[in-house]
Protein backbone atom coordinates (compact mmCIF):
# COMPACT_ATOMS: atom_id res chain seq x y z
CA UNK A 1 0.00 0.00 0.00
CA UNK A 2 1.15 3.34 -1.06
CA UNK A 3 0.33 6.74 1.49
CA UNK A 4 -0.74 9.56 -0.36
CA UNK A 5 2.67 11.51 0.75
CA UNK A 6 4.78 8.59 0.12
CA UNK A 7 8.02 9.97 0.05
CA UNK A 8 9.60 7.51 -1.95
CA UNK A 9 7.02 8.39 -5.00
CA UNK A 10 7.18 10.88 -6.47
CA UNK A 11 6.50 14.64 -5.77
CA UNK A 12 3.45 16.11 -5.86
CA UNK A 13 2.05 18.15 -8.29
CA UNK A 14 2.40 22.04 -7.78
CA UNK A 15 -0.64 23.42 -6.00
CA UNK A 16 -1.95 26.59 -8.11
CA UNK A 17 -4.02 28.67 -6.07
CA UNK A 18 -7.77 27.96 -7.92
CA UNK A 19 -6.40 25.69 -10.60
CA UNK A 20 -8.84 24.15 -12.72
CA UNK A 21 -9.37 22.58 -15.61
CA UNK A 22 -9.99 24.81 -18.42
CA UNK A 23 -14.29 25.07 -19.19
CA UNK A 24 -13.40 25.12 -22.76
CA UNK A 25 -12.05 21.10 -21.92
CA UNK A 26 -14.97 20.38 -20.43
CA UNK A 27 -17.17 18.65 -23.52
CA UNK A 28 -20.37 16.91 -23.38
CA UNK A 29 -19.61 13.74 -22.39
CA UNK A 30 -15.87 13.95 -21.33
CA UNK A 31 -12.97 16.48 -20.59
CA UNK A 32 -10.74 16.97 -23.70
CA UNK A 33 -8.29 20.11 -24.33
CA UNK A 34 -4.82 20.68 -25.13
CA UNK A 35 -2.03 19.67 -22.58
CA UNK A 36 -0.34 22.98 -21.31
CA UNK A 37 -3.70 25.18 -21.91
CA UNK A 38 -6.48 24.20 -21.02
CA UNK A 39 -5.81 20.50 -19.24
CA UNK A 40 -2.28 20.38 -16.72
CA UNK A 41 -1.26 18.99 -13.38
CA UNK A 42 -3.32 21.36 -11.48
CA UNK A 43 -5.85 21.30 -13.84
CA UNK A 44 -5.82 17.61 -12.84
CA UNK A 45 -4.99 17.86 -8.93
CA UNK A 46 -8.29 20.20 -8.69
CA UNK A 47 -10.46 17.88 -10.50
CA UNK A 48 -9.11 14.93 -8.03
CA UNK A 49 -10.22 17.40 -5.40
CA UNK A 50 -13.37 18.28 -6.52
CA UNK A 51 -14.31 14.35 -7.54
CA UNK A 52 -13.40 13.68 -4.30
CA UNK A 53 -15.34 16.14 -2.77
CA UNK A 54 -19.14 14.76 -4.89
CA UNK A 55 -17.85 11.41 -3.99
CA UNK A 56 -17.93 11.91 -0.51
CA UNK A 57 -21.31 13.92 -0.55
CA UNK A 58 -22.72 9.93 -2.52
CA UNK A 59 -21.37 8.26 0.03
CA UNK A 60 -18.43 6.42 -2.14
CA UNK A 61 -14.62 6.54 -1.29
CA UNK A 62 -13.00 3.63 -3.68
CA UNK A 63 -11.94 4.96 -6.94
CA UNK A 64 -10.46 3.07 -9.59
CA UNK A 65 -7.53 5.26 -11.80
CA UNK A 66 -6.38 4.42 -15.14
CA UNK A 67 -4.37 6.27 -18.59
CA UNK A 68 -3.69 5.52 -21.82
CA UNK A 69 -0.25 5.49 -23.49
CA UNK A 70 -0.06 9.78 -24.50
CA UNK A 71 2.83 11.14 -23.36
CA UNK A 72 1.15 13.48 -21.02
CA UNK A 73 -0.84 11.03 -19.16
CA UNK A 74 1.64 9.45 -16.55
CA UNK A 75 1.90 13.31 -15.12
CA UNK A 76 -1.81 13.81 -15.42
CA UNK A 77 -3.18 10.67 -13.40
CA UNK A 78 0.28 11.54 -10.66
CA UNK A 79 -1.59 14.51 -10.10
CA UNK A 80 -5.11 13.16 -10.41
CA UNK A 81 -4.12 10.65 -7.47
CA UNK A 82 -2.42 13.26 -5.93
CA UNK A 83 -5.40 15.20 -5.79
CA UNK A 84 -7.99 11.70 -4.92
CA UNK A 85 -5.92 10.88 -2.03
CA UNK A 86 -5.93 14.56 -0.61
CA UNK A 87 -9.75 14.58 -0.80
CA UNK A 88 -9.77 11.60 1.40
CA UNK A 89 -10.39 9.10 -1.68
CA UNK A 90 -9.08 5.16 -2.08
CA UNK A 91 -7.33 5.03 -5.23
CA UNK A 92 -7.07 1.92 -7.06
CA UNK A 93 -3.87 2.50 -9.56
CA UNK A 94 -4.49 0.17 -12.58
CA UNK A 95 -1.62 1.94 -14.63
CA UNK A 96 -1.72 1.97 -18.36
CA UNK A 97 -4.16 0.55 -19.74
CA UNK A 98 -7.42 0.67 -22.09
CA UNK A 99 -10.56 2.42 -21.05
CA UNK A 100 -12.48 -0.82 -20.69
CA UNK A 101 -10.25 -2.80 -18.63
CA UNK A 102 -10.44 -0.15 -16.09
CA UNK A 103 -14.56 -0.69 -16.55
CA UNK A 104 -13.72 -4.42 -15.76
CA UNK A 105 -11.61 -3.43 -12.62
CA UNK A 106 -14.63 -1.37 -10.88
CA UNK A 107 -16.97 -4.33 -11.31
CA UNK A 108 -14.12 -6.50 -10.59
CA UNK A 109 -12.96 -5.15 -7.65
CA UNK A 110 -16.38 -3.54 -6.39
CA UNK A 111 -15.33 0.13 -6.44
CA UNK A 112 -17.48 3.01 -6.60
CA UNK A 113 -16.46 4.82 -9.50
CA UNK A 114 -13.51 5.77 -11.95
CA UNK A 115 -11.41 8.26 -13.39
CA UNK A 116 -9.71 7.02 -17.03
CA UNK A 117 -6.91 9.64 -18.08
CA UNK A 118 -7.51 9.80 -22.34
CA UNK A 119 -8.35 12.11 -24.86
CA UNK A 120 -9.24 9.25 -26.99
CA UNK A 121 -8.99 9.32 -30.76
CA UNK A 122 -7.73 13.26 -30.99
CA UNK A 123 -5.09 14.39 -31.21
CA UNK A 124 -1.06 13.44 -29.47
CA UNK A 125 -1.07 16.80 -28.31
CA UNK A 126 -4.70 16.61 -26.34
CA UNK A 127 -5.52 15.04 -22.83
CA UNK A 128 -8.73 14.75 -20.88
CA UNK A 129 -10.33 12.45 -18.26
CA UNK A 130 -13.38 10.04 -18.96
CA UNK A 131 -15.49 9.75 -15.36
CA UNK A 132 -17.73 6.85 -13.80
CA UNK A 133 -19.32 8.00 -10.33
CA UNK A 134 -21.39 5.60 -8.80
CA UNK A 135 -23.18 3.49 -11.87
CA UNK A 136 -23.09 6.70 -13.76
CA UNK A 137 -21.22 8.33 -16.57
CA UNK A 138 -20.68 11.75 -15.58
CA UNK A 139 -22.03 14.19 -18.34
CA UNK A 140 -23.40 16.93 -19.43
CA UNK A 141 -24.47 19.36 -16.44
CA UNK A 142 -23.68 16.84 -14.05
CA UNK A 143 -19.43 17.15 -15.38
CA UNK A 144 -19.52 20.72 -15.50
CA UNK A 145 -20.67 21.08 -12.02
CA UNK A 146 -18.54 18.43 -10.65
CA UNK A 147 -15.37 20.25 -12.32
CA UNK A 148 -16.69 23.31 -10.28
CA UNK A 149 -17.49 21.68 -7.14
CA UNK A 150 -15.44 23.35 -4.14
CA UNK A 151 -13.29 20.63 -3.19
CA UNK A 152 -13.61 18.96 0.90
CA UNK A 153 -11.39 19.57 3.61
CA UNK A 154 -7.95 18.07 3.08
CA UNK A 155 -7.83 14.56 4.76
CA UNK A 156 -5.22 11.61 4.16
CA UNK A 157 -6.46 8.95 1.79
CA UNK A 158 -4.17 6.28 -0.41
CA UNK A 159 -3.33 5.04 -3.44
CA UNK A 160 -2.14 1.38 -4.11
CA UNK A 161 -1.74 -0.69 -7.30
CA UNK A 162 -4.53 -3.21 -8.62
CA UNK A 163 -3.81 -5.46 -10.61
CA UNK A 164 -6.57 -6.99 -13.35
CA UNK A 165 -4.96 -7.38 -16.91
CA UNK A 166 -4.97 -11.21 -16.41
CA UNK A 167 -8.25 -11.46 -15.14
CA UNK A 168 -9.56 -8.64 -18.06
CA UNK A 169 -7.54 -11.04 -20.88
CA UNK A 170 -9.07 -14.14 -19.12
CA UNK A 171 -12.42 -13.11 -19.51
CA UNK A 172 -12.17 -11.92 -23.14
CA UNK A 173 -10.57 -15.31 -24.06
CA UNK A 174 -13.61 -17.21 -22.41
CA UNK A 175 -16.10 -15.12 -23.96
CA UNK A 176 -14.14 -16.52 -27.48
CA UNK A 177 -15.50 -20.04 -26.67
CA UNK A 178 -16.68 -21.70 -30.36
CA UNK A 179 -14.35 -18.86 -31.90
CA UNK A 180 -13.36 -20.85 -35.43
CA UNK A 181 -9.81 -20.92 -36.82
CA UNK A 182 -9.72 -17.56 -38.11
CA UNK A 183 -7.07 -15.72 -40.09
CA UNK A 184 -6.97 -11.91 -38.35
CA UNK A 185 -4.62 -8.94 -38.60
CA UNK A 186 -4.97 -6.50 -35.68
CA UNK A 187 -4.42 -2.68 -35.67
CA UNK A 188 -3.38 -1.56 -32.19
CA UNK A 189 -2.53 1.77 -33.32
CA UNK A 190 0.12 2.33 -31.22
CA UNK A 191 -2.82 2.69 -28.66
CA UNK A 192 -3.21 1.54 -25.34
CA UNK A 193 -4.69 -1.96 -26.26
CA UNK A 194 -1.47 -3.20 -27.58
CA UNK A 195 -0.08 -5.26 -24.66
CA UNK A 196 -3.90 -6.62 -23.98
CA UNK A 197 -3.87 -8.13 -28.46
CA UNK A 198 -0.46 -9.21 -27.50
CA UNK A 199 -2.17 -11.57 -24.52
CA UNK A 200 -5.47 -12.34 -25.94
CA UNK A 201 -4.18 -13.25 -29.80
CA UNK A 202 -2.04 -15.75 -28.29
CA UNK A 203 -5.21 -17.22 -27.03
CA UNK A 204 -7.26 -17.39 -29.51
CA UNK A 205 -7.44 -20.17 -32.38
CA UNK A 206 -6.30 -19.40 -36.13
CA UNK A 207 -3.63 -17.18 -37.04
CA UNK A 208 -3.20 -13.50 -36.26
CA UNK A 209 -0.97 -10.52 -37.29
CA UNK A 210 -0.33 -7.49 -35.07
CA UNK A 211 -0.04 -4.14 -36.12
CA UNK A 212 1.72 -0.91 -34.05
CA UNK A 213 0.90 -3.40 -30.61
CA UNK A 214 3.89 -0.92 -29.74
CA UNK A 215 2.31 1.61 -27.52
CA UNK A 216 3.39 5.05 -28.19
CA UNK A 217 1.12 8.44 -27.15
CA UNK A 218 2.85 10.11 -30.55
CA UNK A 219 0.60 7.46 -32.70
CA UNK A 220 3.68 7.36 -35.23
CA UNK A 221 1.77 5.07 -37.66
CA UNK A 222 -1.45 6.74 -37.82
CA UNK A 223 -4.25 8.93 -36.30
CA UNK A 224 -5.96 6.07 -34.28
CA UNK A 225 -9.48 6.47 -35.25
CA UNK A 226 -10.98 3.51 -36.71
CA UNK A 227 -13.93 5.79 -37.63
CA UNK A 228 -12.14 7.28 -40.43
CA UNK A 229 -11.28 4.64 -44.29
CA UNK A 230 -7.68 6.75 -44.03
CA UNK A 231 -6.72 5.12 -40.87
CA UNK A 232 -7.55 1.66 -42.00
CA UNK A 233 -4.98 1.96 -45.02
CA UNK A 234 -2.31 -0.35 -43.10
CA UNK A 235 -4.90 -2.68 -41.98
CA UNK A 236 -6.75 -3.21 -45.39
CA UNK A 237 -3.42 -3.43 -47.31
CA UNK A 238 -2.54 -6.47 -44.64
CA UNK A 239 -5.71 -8.31 -44.64
CA UNK A 240 -5.68 -8.58 -48.51
CA UNK A 241 -1.70 -9.32 -48.43
CA UNK A 242 -2.04 -12.35 -45.86
CA UNK A 243 -5.48 -13.51 -47.37
CA UNK A 244 -6.59 -12.65 -43.88
CA UNK A 245 -10.54 -13.30 -42.90
CA UNK A 246 -10.66 -10.04 -41.69
CA UNK A 247 -8.60 -7.13 -39.51
CA UNK A 248 -9.84 -5.13 -36.32
CA UNK A 249 -8.48 -1.80 -35.62
CA UNK A 250 -8.82 -0.21 -32.05
CA UNK A 251 -8.63 3.70 -31.50
CA UNK A 252 -6.39 5.45 -28.46
CA UNK A 253 -8.25 4.34 -25.28
CA UNK A 254 -9.83 0.68 -26.72
CA UNK A 255 -13.31 1.62 -27.14
CA UNK A 256 -14.21 2.03 -30.54
CA UNK A 257 -13.72 -0.69 -33.00
CA UNK A 258 -13.20 -0.39 -36.52
CA UNK A 259 -13.44 -4.04 -39.13
CA UNK A 260 -12.19 -4.57 -42.58
CA UNK A 261 -13.12 -7.31 -45.08
CA UNK A 262 -11.02 -9.58 -46.58
CA UNK A 263 -11.56 -7.66 -49.71
CA UNK A 264 -9.63 -4.62 -47.90
CA UNK A 265 -13.15 -3.21 -47.87
CA UNK A 266 -14.43 -0.89 -44.46
CA UNK A 267 -17.42 -2.12 -42.62
CA UNK A 268 -18.55 0.54 -41.22
CA UNK A 269 -19.74 0.57 -37.99
CA UNK A 270 -23.57 0.48 -38.69
CA UNK A 271 -23.14 -2.67 -40.88
CA UNK A 272 -20.94 -4.52 -38.06
CA UNK A 273 -23.87 -3.82 -36.05
CA UNK A 274 -26.35 -5.49 -38.50
CA UNK A 275 -24.20 -8.21 -38.80
CA UNK A 276 -23.81 -8.63 -34.44
CA UNK A 277 -27.39 -7.60 -34.41
CA UNK A 278 -28.28 -10.81 -37.03
CA UNK A 279 -25.97 -13.25 -34.97
CA UNK A 280 -27.75 -12.08 -31.73
CA UNK A 281 -31.74 -12.30 -32.70
CA UNK A 282 -30.99 -15.98 -33.76
CA UNK A 283 -30.27 -16.65 -29.80
CA UNK A 284 -32.64 -13.75 -28.37
CA UNK A 285 -35.50 -13.47 -30.84
CA UNK A 286 -37.32 -9.70 -30.24
CA UNK A 287 -34.77 -8.29 -28.78
CA UNK A 288 -34.53 -4.49 -28.68
CA UNK A 289 -31.22 -3.30 -30.72
CA UNK A 290 -30.45 0.57 -30.46
CA UNK A 291 -28.17 2.27 -33.03
CA UNK A 292 -27.31 6.03 -33.15
CA UNK A 293 -29.21 8.76 -35.21
CA UNK A 294 -26.08 8.36 -37.99
CA UNK A 295 -26.62 5.03 -38.68
CA UNK A 296 -27.83 3.67 -42.41
CA UNK A 297 -31.76 2.94 -42.42
CA UNK A 298 -30.32 -0.37 -43.52
CA UNK A 299 -29.47 -0.82 -40.34
CA UNK A 300 -33.13 -0.20 -38.65
CA UNK A 301 -35.16 -2.13 -41.36
CA UNK A 302 -31.96 -5.19 -41.05
CA UNK A 303 -32.93 -5.65 -37.45
CA UNK A 304 -36.72 -5.69 -38.13
CA UNK A 305 -36.56 -7.96 -40.69
CA UNK A 306 -34.12 -10.51 -38.19
CA UNK A 307 -36.94 -9.97 -35.86
CA UNK A 308 -35.67 -7.21 -33.90
CA UNK A 309 -36.80 -4.04 -32.35
CA UNK A 310 -35.23 -1.14 -34.03
CA UNK A 311 -34.23 1.67 -31.11
CA UNK A 312 -32.95 5.01 -32.52
CA UNK A 313 -30.91 7.16 -30.08
CA UNK A 314 -29.03 10.32 -30.19
CA UNK A 315 -25.26 9.91 -31.04
CA UNK A 316 -22.98 10.29 -28.32
CA UNK A 317 -21.68 6.60 -26.74
CA UNK A 318 -22.79 8.04 -23.22
CA UNK A 319 -26.51 8.90 -24.61
CA UNK A 320 -26.72 5.56 -26.52
CA UNK A 321 -25.58 3.69 -23.76
CA UNK A 322 -28.46 5.63 -21.56
CA UNK A 323 -30.79 4.83 -24.38
CA UNK A 324 -29.52 0.64 -24.38
CA UNK A 325 -30.50 0.71 -20.26
CA UNK A 326 -33.49 2.50 -20.62
CA UNK A 327 -35.01 -0.14 -23.75
CA UNK A 328 -33.30 -3.13 -22.01
CA UNK A 329 -31.87 -3.70 -24.97
CA UNK A 330 -29.17 -6.40 -25.78
CA UNK A 331 -26.91 -4.55 -28.42
CA UNK A 332 -26.15 -1.25 -28.88
CA UNK A 333 -23.85 1.23 -31.11
CA UNK A 334 -23.14 4.18 -32.94
CA UNK A 335 -21.36 5.15 -35.94
CA UNK A 336 -18.27 6.21 -34.68
CA UNK A 337 -17.53 2.59 -33.38
CA UNK A 338 -18.89 2.41 -29.80
CA UNK A 339 -20.26 -1.16 -29.68
CA UNK A 340 -22.48 -2.07 -26.10
CA UNK A 341 -23.14 -5.24 -25.17
CA UNK A 342 -24.96 -7.00 -22.15
CA UNK A 343 -21.71 -9.24 -21.65
CA UNK A 344 -23.71 -10.64 -18.75
CA UNK A 345 -21.99 -9.05 -15.85
CA UNK A 346 -22.99 -5.85 -17.06
CA UNK A 347 -23.54 -3.69 -19.95
CA UNK A 348 -19.54 -3.03 -21.22
CA UNK A 349 -18.78 -0.60 -23.69
CA UNK A 350 -15.53 -2.42 -24.89
CA UNK A 351 -13.89 -2.81 -28.33
CA UNK A 352 -11.67 -5.54 -27.50
CA UNK A 353 -15.13 -7.64 -26.40
CA UNK A 354 -17.41 -6.12 -29.44
CA UNK A 355 -14.66 -7.74 -31.55
CA UNK A 356 -14.52 -10.81 -30.03
CA UNK A 357 -18.18 -11.39 -30.38
CA UNK A 358 -17.44 -10.45 -34.58
CA UNK A 359 -15.28 -13.45 -35.03
CA UNK A 360 -18.16 -15.47 -33.16
CA UNK A 361 -20.26 -14.17 -35.73
CA UNK A 362 -18.34 -14.63 -38.40
CA UNK A 363 -17.19 -18.18 -37.15
CA UNK A 364 -20.93 -18.77 -37.71
CA UNK A 365 -21.69 -17.00 -40.64
CA UNK A 366 -21.77 -19.20 -43.72
CA UNK A 367 -19.45 -17.42 -46.09
CA UNK A 368 -17.94 -15.18 -43.81
CA UNK A 369 -18.23 -11.35 -44.26
CA UNK A 370 -18.09 -11.51 -48.33
CA UNK A 371 -21.43 -13.53 -47.63
CA UNK A 372 -22.98 -10.66 -45.63
CA UNK A 373 -22.02 -7.50 -47.71
CA UNK A 374 -23.75 -9.32 -50.26
CA UNK A 375 -27.02 -9.97 -48.26
CA UNK A 376 -27.06 -5.80 -47.69
CA UNK A 377 -29.14 -3.85 -49.81
CA UNK A 378 -26.97 -1.18 -52.06
CA UNK A 379 -26.81 1.90 -50.48
CA UNK A 380 -24.57 4.83 -51.28
CA UNK A 381 -23.65 6.41 -47.91
CA UNK A 382 -20.47 8.88 -46.89
CA UNK A 383 -19.04 7.97 -43.93
CA UNK A 384 -19.19 10.46 -40.87
CA UNK A 385 -17.99 13.94 -42.35
CA UNK A 386 -16.19 15.96 -39.42
CA UNK A 387 -16.08 19.75 -39.97
CA UNK A 388 -13.72 22.05 -38.13
CA UNK A 389 -16.75 24.73 -35.96
CA UNK A 390 -15.77 26.85 -32.85
CA UNK A 391 -17.25 25.21 -30.00
CA UNK A 392 -19.35 28.14 -29.26
CA UNK A 393 -20.95 28.13 -32.86
CA UNK A 394 -21.24 24.61 -32.98
CA UNK A 395 -25.78 24.61 -31.64
CA UNK A 396 -25.82 27.87 -33.52
CA UNK A 397 -24.70 27.00 -36.83
CA UNK A 398 -26.90 23.62 -36.25
CA UNK A 399 -29.96 25.80 -35.95
CA UNK A 400 -29.73 28.14 -38.65
CA UNK A 401 -29.78 25.43 -40.92
CA UNK A 402 -32.69 24.02 -39.49
CA UNK A 403 -34.50 27.06 -39.82
CA UNK A 404 -33.81 27.09 -43.58
CA UNK A 405 -34.85 23.43 -44.42
CA UNK A 406 -37.90 23.58 -41.74
CA UNK A 407 -39.95 23.82 -45.20
CA UNK A 408 -37.88 20.65 -47.21
CA UNK A 409 -38.48 17.80 -45.48
CA UNK A 410 -36.04 19.06 -42.23
CA UNK A 411 -36.81 17.39 -38.82
CA UNK A 412 -34.94 19.03 -36.45
CA UNK A 413 -34.90 17.85 -32.83
CA UNK A 414 -32.08 18.79 -29.81
CA UNK A 415 -30.68 15.64 -29.09
CA UNK A 416 -30.60 13.66 -32.63
CA UNK A 417 -29.86 17.10 -34.52
CA UNK A 418 -31.38 18.26 -37.95
CA UNK A 419 -32.37 14.92 -40.37
CA UNK A 420 -33.42 16.19 -43.82
CA UNK A 421 -35.30 13.46 -45.79
CA UNK A 422 -35.95 14.21 -49.78
CA UNK A 423 -36.61 12.18 -52.98
CA UNK A 424 -32.44 11.51 -53.09
CA UNK A 425 -32.25 10.18 -49.59
CA UNK A 426 -31.15 11.75 -46.37
CA UNK A 427 -28.52 13.94 -44.53
CA UNK A 428 -27.61 14.73 -41.07
CA UNK A 429 -26.10 17.53 -38.99
CA UNK A 430 -24.96 17.67 -35.54
CA UNK A 431 -22.69 19.40 -33.02
CA UNK A 432 -19.96 17.27 -31.75
CA UNK A 433 -20.19 16.33 -28.41
CA UNK A 434 -16.45 15.81 -28.13
CA UNK A 435 -14.67 17.83 -30.77
CA UNK A 436 -15.49 21.59 -32.02
CA UNK A 437 -16.62 20.39 -34.95
CA UNK A 438 -20.11 19.13 -36.72
CA UNK A 439 -20.79 15.66 -37.62
CA UNK A 440 -22.32 14.76 -41.05
CA UNK A 441 -23.66 11.88 -42.85
CA UNK A 442 -25.48 11.34 -46.38
CA UNK A 443 -27.62 8.83 -47.57
CA UNK A 444 -28.55 7.63 -51.40
CA UNK A 445 -30.19 5.46 -53.26
CA UNK A 446 -27.89 5.93 -56.64
CA UNK A 447 -24.07 7.84 -56.74
CA UNK A 448 -25.57 10.89 -58.54
CA UNK A 449 -28.48 11.10 -55.53
CA UNK A 450 -25.02 11.38 -53.02
CA UNK A 451 -23.38 13.90 -54.51
CA UNK A 452 -26.51 16.13 -55.11
CA UNK A 453 -27.20 15.64 -51.23
CA UNK A 454 -24.02 16.25 -50.18
CA UNK A 455 -23.94 19.50 -53.16
CA UNK A 456 -26.69 20.54 -50.41
CA UNK A 457 -25.72 19.85 -47.68
CA UNK A 458 -21.90 21.64 -48.42
CA UNK A 459 -24.35 25.03 -49.59
CA UNK A 460 -26.13 24.98 -46.55
CA UNK A 461 -22.79 25.04 -44.60
CA UNK A 462 -21.68 27.38 -45.76
CA UNK A 463 -24.11 29.64 -45.82
CA UNK A 464 -23.87 29.63 -42.51
CA UNK A 465 -20.16 30.85 -42.30
CA UNK A 466 -18.47 27.51 -42.32
CA UNK A 467 -16.31 25.75 -44.96
CA UNK A 468 -17.48 22.14 -45.43
CA UNK A 469 -14.09 20.63 -46.90
CA UNK A 470 -15.93 17.77 -48.81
Amino acid sequence: MTLAHDASGPAPPPRRAGGRIDPRAVRAYDIRGRVGEEIDADGAYALGRSYAAAAEDAGLSRIAVGRDGRISSPSLEQALVWGLCDGGMKVERVGLCPTPMLSFAVRRLGLDGAVMVTASHNPPGENGFKILLGPDRVHGARLKALVETAPAAGRLGFARRAEVCEAYVDSLAAAAAGMADLSIAWDCGNGATGEIVRRLAARLPGRHRLLNAEIDGRFPAHHPDPAVAANLDQLAQTVVEHRCDLGVAFDGDGDRLGVVGPDGRVLWADQLLLLLARDLLAERPGAAIVGDVKCSRILFDGVEQAGGRAVLAPSGYVLVREAMLREDAALAGELSGHIFYDAGWGVVDDALYAAIRTFLAVSRLPGGLPAFRESLPPTFTTPELRIPCEEHRKPQVVRDVAERMAGEGGVFDEDLGLRVLGPDGWWLLRASGTEPKLTCRCEANHPDALERLKARLAAELKASGVEPGF
